[in-house]
Formats: structure tokens, C-alpha cells, sequence
């Protein structure tokens, strides 16, 4: 089971300097796909116990687009193994002008994650 959505980071999102974006929203963004995947796979939030592993492999500016990309890869009596990529496909282009953006030829991966998340049995409503 795989989601996929597209977000575009703005100025409320830069956290440090040069409109660069805190990775702990990119993290954010990976929890709302994890939410996203439990509801429709156990018809419940579920709870986030785990990252594995996290990768932060470019940066993100405020006005870049993102296309976030998360799917369960093993599911357990209630665990979930989610992996999850971050992808920037639109790049803001301050240097032109300030609303200036390019449309990236190929997506540039900005963070990987692995992570796992549990419904308890209890409250797992559907039978996957």
C-alpha cells in the first residue's frame, strides 16, 4: 500500500537562514503520509515508534515543491514498516526574482527515512 502527494514549502516553513527548510518539517510530512497509510490499511491513526534510519541528502527552500512518497513494505500483527521519500520537483529561483521557479527535468531525492508505526490489534478495524 503506497500514498504520494505534493506540497509546496513557503516562507512560514524556511527556519533558518537563506529560506532554507527545518528537516523536521519534511518529517512532519512523512507522518501525515504514515497516518494516511494506517487509516486506510487499519482504520486508525496508529501511533509513530520508530524512525530506522533518516537521510537528509539536499536542501529545501522555501518555495520549492515537494512531492512526498511513502509506502508499507512489511506489516506485522501491528507493526507497519514504512519507507518514505521526499523529492523536490519544482526549485524556487530567488536569484531571477522572487517568484521565479524552475520546473526540475528529473526529481532530486531531498530525504529518505525508514520507519515503524503500530495499531494495536485492538483497534485495528479492517483486515488489510
Amino acid at each position: 500500500m503506497e500514498t504520494k502527494f505534493k506540497i509546496r514549502m513557503s516562507n512560514q516553513d524556511a527556519h533558518y537562514g537563506g529560506n532554507l527548510v527545518d528537516g523536521a518539517k519534511v518529517l512532519a510530512l512523512f507522518g501525515d503520509a504514515a497516518t494516511e497509510l494506517l487509516i486506510r490499511l487499519d482504520g486508525d491513526e496508529g501511533l509513530f515508534r520508530a524512525y530506522e534510519k533518516v537521510d537528509f541528502l539536499a536542501p529545501i527552500y522555501a518555495g520549492d515543491f515537494l512531492e512526498v512518497e511513502a509506502e508499507i513494505i512489511e506489516a506485522g500483527n501491528t507493526s507497519r514498516k514504512i519507507e518514505f521519500h521526499c523529492y523536490k520537483i519544482i526549485k524556487a529561483r530567488p536569484d531571477i526574482s522572487p517568484s521565479a521557479c524552475d520546473v526540475l527535468e528529473e526529481r532530486i531525492l531531498t530525504t529518505y527515512a525508514l520507519g515503524t508505526c503500530i495499531v494495536p490489534k485492538e483497534l485495528q478495524r479492517y483486515d488489510g
